[in-house]
């Protein structure tokens, strides 16, 4: 992979970053601030609810701000754009849709086929 492509997949990943730490400050300074004390079993239900559903989307994204940095670490070691697997060249559209991916379309979709099996 070309420099250019590798600066702009660096660029997307940051920016990605960027966004995905935002919405995390967000949330914990709401959920901070938001100290409602609800009387209503149900309304507090909701409350509650609505908390564990965010911080499952935030653990999600943590997740992925994993694989972030570790992508970026792989566009400086240049191995950015290879499968583990095989070490063939990623396809730049599989990279375009998910460039955290570390595998090719092949080799994803025989590990999906592999887990598929019981």
């Amino acid at each position: 992979m070309d420099q250019n492509k590798q600066e702009l997949f660096k660029s997307v990943l940051q920016e990605e970053r960027r966004v995905l730490l935002e919405e995390a400050g967000k949330t914990v300074s709401e959920m901070t601030a938001d100290n409602t004390n609800f009387p209503d079993p149900n309304d507090r239900a909701t409350q509650e609810s609505d908390r564990n559903f965010e911080l499952r989307i935030r653990d999600r994204e943590r997740r992925l701000l994993n694989k972030i940095s570790e992508a970026l670490e792989r566009i400086e070691d240049g191995s950015f754009g290879v499968c583990e697997l095989c070490g063939e060249e990623i396809s730049e559209a599989r990279l375009k849709a998910r460039p955290v991916t570390t595998l090719c379309i092949d080799c994803k979709m025989e590990e999906e086929r592999k887990e598929k099996r019981p």
